[in-house]
């Protein structure tokens, strides 16, 4: 059964442990030789030996807007499983797992049917998705 799979016998070596003195067989310079860069502790790991730098090589493009304000989007067709003439919002949506947080951004969109007389508080909503709900008897309250 895949619950009590392991290894074959032989497969996975002890992790050897370095600097631990020379009866450990691996103790002064730790394996790392004598003398030279590769010997310091503090070349940091994005370093190429003086060549420029790959993160400076590539051409930076785009735009990041600080200011952004992430939604977390739920589509009409999501809302099926609260049934009829529910009242849905942050909280019953992080509830069913359908957002991350209760207190998140959500849009409303209109892909898929309507739930009947549904009562939805949300953020923003797209004109489809409220046109689909008022549709199916419900309203959609935007709220900050």
């Amino acid at each position: 059964m895949l619950d009590n799979l392991s290894p074959r016998p032989g497969a996975r070596h002890r992790r050897k442990r370095v600097g631990r003195g020379h009866a450990a067989g691996k103790g002064k310079t730790a394996g790392r030789g004598v003398k030279g860069q590769g010997t310091r502790s503090k070349v940091p790991i994005y370093f190429e030996g003086g060549q420029m730098p790959i993160a400076r090589r590539l051409p930076k493009r785009g735009f990041t807007n600080i200011h952004r304000k992430p939604y977390e989007v739920v589509n009409v067709r999501d809302l099926g499983i609260f049934g009829e003439g529910a009242t849905i919002d942050g909280e019953a949506l992080a509830g069913r797992g359908l957002i991350g947080k209760a207190t998140a951004r959500v849009k409303l969109l209109g892909d898929g049917n309507a739930p009947k007389g549904c009562t939805i508080k949300v953020t923003k909503a797209s004109g489809s998705a409220v046109a689909k709900i008022e549709a199916a008897g419900g309203s959609v309250e935007i709220v900050a």
